[in-house]
């Protein structure tokens, strides 16, 4: 793990130090997305069935998931597993649901009413890879937003085990968050799948999840399709950094940065401290815990861009995390929430020392499909919110046409659109002739009236 000093760097190594591992969809993997997309688009389920047998060595005449399938994989599953699912779909339900969308309606002027209504997603597809290690997890992250926003056609896909099973404990979330509809395709087949539709998958509107990078570039290329589906956050590789002070203890800091560490070799893990001894005990840690570890492969390439970097002061380790904008962002520091305030660039922050990344992977309540890649700089995680779409509706009562026409004449004037003013015009004119009538009808009352009175009157005399 090299340390750096922070000061002694120009910009050029700065911006080398903060630098991303390299992660680029090769050209090759493109055109053999782009032609697994275009068979599965003209041969349907004949296509996914061939793509199964050859990327995931299994042959399946149905990839739909039985109902005894799912018996079986909760029977798999121990009670403590069971529970802990349980518990995880619990906290993330309790946090998820403060996110729904309310609708309002305002009313911007007299005779001028506008509102907002939602309305959910009709048909969302969920992706949950099942690559080095499955991920229940991100069934629980994917599948409780969209039940809570209520979107009524919830679809899931994952590759299937050798045996030509689903994870066990991926069917069993599902089943826990309510989805009962699930096919074992993956990789790119199964995003072209979910995007077009086949006999047996029905076609989605959007599709969520991570994957791999034919996954990434699948998703990629239906979502400029017309005909395809819309998607959600681009996931590259998974990142944390850790801002520390000199309280915080070394073993924690190295922990957590092995934890991030361990899901790819692409994934990055970075320290910014005020402390150089924390900083080399950090170091220490992290040759010491990785030894113990099980998936010491990936973390022989990952810890290669790991990276501690020595500040002259918090604020300057601030303005480092805002100029990287991490996925994960960890505060271990003296009064880290008053910190807080001080972070306008990141995915998901953890306070203090207690609060392990590994808590918002599983089990605290928010969600772990976070932004990467720097893109917390303008985009947040994902949320209820994502899962509904809104509509704008407007209303205009006679006297707000009155009002506020003359206003969209000369705007619309302004831009050139005559017949956008033309529009609003004639409603005026319309309007104004009704009026006409209206005032008209009165006043030959009132002379019918006048000439009733006066030949009374004259009668009278």
């Amino acid at each position: 793990m090299r340390i750096l000093d922070w000061i002694s760097l120009d910009e050029p190594g700065r911006r080398d130090v903060l630098r991303r591992p390299e992660f680029h969809l090769n050209p090759h993997v493109q055109r053999l997305v782009r032609e697994v997309i275009a068979r599965v688009k003209a041969d349907g389920d004949s296509a996914l069935r061939d793509f199964t047998e050859r990327f995931d060595h299994v042959w399946l005449e149905s990839s739909q998931v039985t109902p005894a399938e799912f018996t079986a994989a909760r029977s798999a599953l121990t009670a403590a597993q069971i529970a802990a699912l349980e518990r995880a779909i619990e906290n993330v339900q309790c946090f998820h649901e403060l996110q729904l969308p309310k609708s309002f309606v305002v009313e911007t002027e007299t005779g001028v009413r506008c509102q907002e209504v939602t309305r959910p997603i009709g048909a969302v597809g969920l992706y949950v890879p099942a690559g080095s290690a499955p991920l229940p997890s991100t069934v629980i992250m994917l599948a409780v937003p969209a039940r809570l926003a209520g979107c009524p056609t919830r679809i899931l896909c994952t590759p299937p085990r050798a045996g030509g099973v689903a994870d066990p404990a991926v069917l069993t979330a599902a089943t826990l968050c309510g989805i009962d509809t699930v096919f074992k395709v993956g990789g790119a087949q199964a995003i072209a799948a979910l995007a077009f539709g086949t006999a047996s998958i029905p076609k989605v509107d959007k599709i969520f999840g991570p994957g791999n990078a034919w996954v990434a570039a699948a998703k990629a290329v239906v979502a400029l399709d017309p005909e395809g589906a819309a998607c959600d956050l681009p996931a590259g590789p998974t990142e944390v950094m850790v801002v520390a002070d000199d309280s915080a203890l070394p073993e924690f800091v190295a922990a957590d940065l092995l934890a991030q560490a361990e899901h790819d070799c692409l994934a990055q893990a970075l320290l910014v401290t005020d402390s150089l001894p924390l900083a080399q005990g950090v170091a220490r840690q992290v040759d010491v815990q990785r030894r113990t570890l099980s998936r010491n492969t990936i973390l022989a390439e990952s810890l290669a861009s790991c990276r501690a970097i020595v500040v002259p002061d918090l604020e300057t380790a601030f303005e480092i995390a805002n100029r990287y904008a991490p996925e994960h962002l960890m505060l271990q520091v003296r009064e880290s929430t008053r910190w807080l305030s001080e972070v306008h660039t990141a995915g998901s922050v953890f306070l203090g020392p207690w609060a392990a990344e590994t808590f918002g992977d599983y089990c605290s309540g928010t969600n772990h499909v976070l932004p990467t890649f720097g893109a917390a700089r303008h985009s947040g995680g994902l949320s209820v919110r994502d899962f509904v779409r809104t509509m704008s509706v407007q209303e205009l009562t006679p006297e707000g046409l009155t009002r506020l026409g003359p206003t969209a004449i000369t705007l619309a004037r302004l831009e050139g659109l005559d017949a956008h003013a033309n529009s609003v015009a004639r409603r005026l004119a319309a309007l104004g002739a009704a009026v006409a009538d209206n005032l008209a009808a009165p006043d030959q009352a009132g002379d019918q009236l006048s000439e009733v009175d006066r030949s009374r009157t004259g009668a009278r005399s």
